[in-house]
C-alpha cells in the first residue's frame, strides 16, 4: 500500500490563488477526511493529485513514487498514476453491465481478458456485488450503483482511492450503510483513502484522521475526531465543526458578565490572558449547556433565559433559548425526561467545557 504526500503545493486559476504552499501527509492504510467550506480548494487538491490540474509549485508523492515535481520537471500522466476515484454522481456507464463497468479501467490498461475478469470479480466480491455482474445500472439501487463505482476504483488501484462526496446523493439509511461498507472494505484490503467532503457527520463516523481547511485554503488542523471536537486548534475549527454558541463576556466590577449586565455574571474561570483586554468571546457546544434541573446541588444560575422553541429529534431535543435577545441552542437527551423544558419555561443556564477566543469584531 502507499501513503500520499503533498509538499508546498500551490495552484491558481488565473489570478485567483486557490492553494498556497499546501502540505499534507496521509499515512499508509489510513482514511483521511478532508473538510472545508465550499471554495476552499478541496476539489482542486484532488485534481492535482489525480494529474488533472498542474500545480505551479511543490511536489506530490504516492508512497516512494513522485507523481509531480515542478522543480524536477516530473508530471506523471493521470492514467499512469494508479489512483482509484469514486465520484459523487457514481459515473457508471448506463449502457454497460456491472461487470463491463468494473472492467473498463482494466481495458484501458490493455490487460488480458481472463486477468481483467479475475480482478473485476474479486473487486465485486469485496463490495458484495458479485451476483449482480450481468445487471445494468438501471436495475440497481443508488447504493448498489455506488458500490459498483467503488469496485471500479478498486481495480484501478487497491493502494489509493480518492472519494469525492461519494454518498451525498444517498438517503440517510443508505449513507449509514455505505459508510460502514467503505470502512469494512478499507480494513479488509488496507487501502489508503482520501475522502473529500463537507459532510461532518460522515467524517466523524468514517475517518482515522480529519484535516480541516479554512476558506483561504490554509490547513488549520489535522487530528482524530476527538482532537478536532474536543481540542480545536483555533476558533475557525470550533465554529466549522458542529454547532456552537458564542457569547461576549465583559469584565465589570471584578466579574465577567454576559451582555454587559452585572446581574448576569459568569461564574466559571476565564484564561488570565484576557484580563488585560477586559473582553472575550466564549464558545460552547449545545450539549455543553445544562439547565438548573440537571444539576443535583447548588443555587440557581443567575443566567436566565426563556425556551422559545423545542424540536424533538428522536434521541434528543433541540431547545432554542432566548437569552437577553440572543438565540441559544441547547441539546438535551430525550431520555432525561421533559420536565421543566416546555416552551415558554424560564431556565437557568450553566456552561460546561467552554472555549475562549479574542472577540471577533463585526465585519
Amino acid at each position: 500500500m502507499a501513503g500520499i504526500k503533498f509538499q508546498n503545493v500551490s495552484f491558481a486559476y488565473g489570478e485567483k490563488q486557490i492553494l498556497r504552499d499546501f502540505s499534507l501527509s496521509v499515512e499508509d492504510a489510513q482514511i483521511m477526511c478532508l473538510l472545508g467550506p465550499s471554495g476552499c480548494g478541496k476539489t482542486t487538491l484532488m485534481r492535482c493529485l489525480l494529474g488533472l490540474n498542474r500545480p505551479s509549485s511543490g511536489e506530490i508523492w504516492l508512497g516512494d513514487r513522485c507523481l509531480f515535481s515542478k522543480e524536477r520537471r516530473i508530471n506523471i500522466p493521470p492514467e499512469r498514476r494508479g489512483i482509484g476515484v469514486v465520484f459523487q454522481d457514481y459515473a457508471v456507464w448506463p449502457h454497460m453491465t456491472v461487470m463491463e463497468n468494473v472492467c473498463y479501467p482494466l481495458k484501458k490498461q490493455r490487460l488480458p481478458k481472463d486477468e481483467m475478469e479475475k480482478k473485476a470479480k474479486y473487486a465485486l466480491e469485496q463490495v458484495r456485488m458479485g451476483d449482480y455482474a450481468p445487471y445494468l445500472p438501471s436495475q440497481l439501487s443508488g447504493g448498489q450503483q455506488q458500490r459498483v463505482a467503488i469496485a471500479r476504483a478498486l481495480v484501478s488501484s487497491d493502494e489509493v482511492i480518492v472519494m469525492d462526496e461519494p454518498i451525498t446523493n444517498l438517503d440517510a439509511k443508505l449513507r449509514e450503510e455505505m459508510l460502514a461498507e467503505i470502512r469494512q472494505i478499507q480494513k479488509n484490503i488496507g487501502t489508503t483513502i482520501l475522502y473529500i467532503t463537507h459532510d461532518q457527520e460522515a467524517s466523524l463516523q468514517l475517518c482515522d484522521k480529519m484535516a480541516i481547511m479554512d476558506a483561504s485554503g490554509a490547513l488549520c488542523q489535522i487530528g482524530t475526531d476527538e482532537d478536532i471536537i474536543l481540542r480545536p486548534a483555533e476558533r475557525f475549527v470550533f465554529e466549522f465543526i458542529g454547532v456552537s454558541n458564542f457569547f461576549t463576556l465583559t469584565r465589570k466590577s471584578g466579574n465577567w458578565c454576559f451582555f454587559d449586565r452585572e446581574d448576569m455574571p459568569y461564574t466559571g474561570t476565564v484564561p488570565a490572558e484576557f484580563e488585560a483586554v477586559g473582553r472575550v468571546d466564549m464558545g460552547v457546544r449545545p450539549n455543553g449547556i445544562v439547565f438548573d434541573d440537571a444539576i443535583a446541588e447548588g443555587s440557581p444560575s443567575p443566567i436566565r433565559g426563556t425556551i422559545r422553541r423545542s424540536v424533538f429529534l428522536g434521541s434528543e431535543y433541540n431547545l432554542f433559548v432566548d437569552l437577553n435577545g440572543q438565540e441559544v441552542r441547547v441539546q438535551r437527551s430525550a431520555f432525561t425526561g421533559t420536565g421543566g423544558v416546555q416552551e415558554g419555561a424560564e431556565v437557568g443556564l450553566t456552561f460546561l467545557s467552554p472555549k475562549f477566543y479574542p472577540v471577533k469584531e463585526a465585519a
